[in-house]
């Protein structure tokens, strides 16, 4: 376990094993530990130097109420800036749902630090992309009454967030921060392999296909049977993103 400033906010991360480094960026309302470790991927991964961090407002790392403090790019900018404090110039790259925004960012901003990218749990539709949809779930994690929250996808992010006993408030911040927006017109030129992997029975993602067309060259792979939770731990996703990283230019 460690820890670095990222610009004022203490970051956690894990950096386990040897080898080409792979960054993972978990999920909202997740952790490293959820995300990657539970689900199989540190022993995956075994041939690579990971390095996952918590992010922002998650896990072991701090938790700023602010909204501010997740804006604009400022969760890109940690990755950015953990490559740099371990002297890390080009990895590896993998997200799932907000880290796979986040990784969409990174690869819209910053490409030539990547080799090659996967985006779990992604697509056109997000479900939480705009303030409107996202007003609910920022009302749900503030309520003092779970009791009283009867917007269906909002309570569903409330007993997540419970279920691993993350602090609301900092969560609510993430959620109501408006990011800096991502254009198809980023991705033209784009020469970085990047495999997108959702879930076929994901309802809170749509059309993943479209973010395959927004990225020239991005694959796309569909997990049978699986849903977004669930997603992380399909067996057909780890070979697929190991036979990926293998094939990744130099």
């Amino acid at each position: 376990m460690a820890s670095f400033d990222s610009n004022g906010v203490k970051i956690h991360f894990e950096d386990l094993g040897s080898g080409d480094p792979v960054f993972l960026v978990h999920g909202f309302a997740s952790s490293a530990r959820h995300n990657w470790e539970l689900t199989g991927w540190y022993k995956t991964l075994t041939q690579y130097r990971v390095v996952a961090l918590d992010c922002r407002g998650h896990g072991q790392s701090e938790k700023p109420h602010e909204v501010r403090a997740y804006g604009g790019t400022a969760m890109e900018d940690d990755v950015i800036r953990l490559m740099d404090h371990l002297s890390i110039g080009r990895a590896l790259l993998m997200g799932y749902s907000m880290g796979g925004r986040i990784s969409m960012g990174l690869l819209a901003r910053r490409a030539g630090r990547f080799r090659a990218v996967v985006l779990g749990g992604v697509g056109a539709g997000m479900g939480v992309a705009d303030p409107v949809t996202r007003k609910p779930i920022v009302a749900a994690l503030l309520s003092d009454d779970r009791s009283k929250v009867s917007d269906p996808r909002a309570r569903l992010f409330r007993d997540f967030a419970e279920a691993n006993k993350n602090d609301l408030k900092a969560l609510a911040a993430c959620m109501a921060a408006d990011r800096e927006p991502i254009a198809a017109s980023q991705f033209t030129n784009n020469n970085v392999p990047v495999l997108v992997a959702v879930g076929t029975r994901d309802e809170l993602v749509t059309k993943p296909e479209d973010v395959t067309i927004m990225i020239p060259g991005a694959k796309l792979l569909k997990l049978e049977g699986r849903d977004h939770l669930n997603a992380p731990g399909a067996k057909a996703y780890h070979q697929a993103v190991v036979k990926f990283f293998e094939a990744a230019p130099k």
